[in-house]
């Protein structure tokens, strides 16, 4: 957290001493690594694997979440917590909604407007659609704000206010307009396809599980989740959520040693005859594609000629 703090204000530091320049956009590239590592210390707070106690991962989360990213710390969390208690769900997992990617055949069937557009070639656009999702992180995290059951409600609309005008205001003061805005596409459209690209292998073409599947607690984890292979550059690149099926059996665990815990984990999976999934980055995301590719299948078949 020391190191991640320091480079942060280092990355913000070399954005305000380079003034206009177009290096701004290398910046602009590693600004975007550092929001997501930055991301997957919220996430690690957000399972209290960090402090002992609530309070202090709170003010922690809140600090780096709404304050230095811009994403809403209470919103997350709950979201995140959702998907853990059912991963995959159609009617419980939150990550598996049909909100323009559809992830089963009966969500293609029910879909309407643009999910349905977008399903015929989502294999395709998923990777262009991550540049939009910082920004709509951003816009999610506000709206949850002016929700009834939203908590803290002051604190943390005060906190994603001030990142923005900061933000905002420090983007547009050392940078002319143009280059301003090319810095936010840059930043933001990285940054979102980062995030994007660690949480795709974890679970995106892994089984979608509905009303009718009945699983206890450890075949429900480890039977949506992938691993993906890799020594210490994947652990660092992929904030250690690689080791998918741990976190998800152990979600407080501290993420270091979710390493220890894998080959345990994979061993007891062999013994008792639970499929357990482990597979290269590159192949996990040929797997999520292949899944999206097939889910849409059906509306890419051409319609029947009337009176053929």
């Amino acid at each position: 957290m020391t190191i991640m703090a320091a480079v942060y204000l280092g990355g913000w530091g070399l954005f305000i001493w380079l003034g206009d320049s177009w290096l701004q956009l290398l910046v602009a590239a590693v600004l975007a690594v550092v929001f997501a590592q930055l991301g997957f210390l919220a996430h690690d707070l957000g399972h209290r694997q960090v402090f002992r106690t609530r309070r202090p991962s709170d003010i922690a989360g809140l600090i780096i979440g709404n304050l230095g990213i811009g994403l809403g710390w209470g919103w997350w969390t709950t979201k995140h917590n959702r998907h853990h208690a059912n991963p995959n769900h159609e009617d419980h997992d939150p990550d598996v909604s049909p909100a323009v990617i559809v992830w089963s055949e009966d969500q293609v069937a029910r879909s309407i407007g643009l999910p349905r557009f977008v399903a015929k070639y989502q294999a395709y656009l998923f990777f262009p659609l991550l540049t939009l999702e910082a920004w709509h992180l951003h816009i999610a995290s506000v709206k949850a704000l002016f929700k009834p059951e939203a908590k803290r409600r002051g604190a943390e609309l005060t906190m994603l206010v001030t990142h923005f005008v900061l933000y905002f205001g420090l983007v547009f003061t050392i940078l002319p307009v143009g280059k301003a805005l090319l810095f936010l596409i840059v930043h933001q459209g990285l940054f979102g396809i980062y995030l994007g690209s660690t949480f795709a292998p974890n679970h995106k073409g892994m089984p979608i599980l509905t009303a009718e599947d009945k699983l206890d607690f450890l075949r429900k984890q480890v039977l949506t989740s992938r691993n993906v292979r890799g020594g210490l550059f994947t652990d660092v690149a992929l904030g250690q959520l690689n080791y998918q099926i741990e976190h998800h059996l152990f979600p407080n665990m501290p993420a270091p040693n979710l390493r220890r815990a894998q080959p345990i984990v994979e061993r007891y999976c062999a013994e008792i005859g639970v499929d357990y999934l482990q597979t290269g980055l590159v192949e996990s995301y040929g797997q999520a594609l292949r899944h999206l590719h097939e889910v849409g299948a059906e509306l890419r078949r051409p319609l029947p000629i009337q009176g053929a």
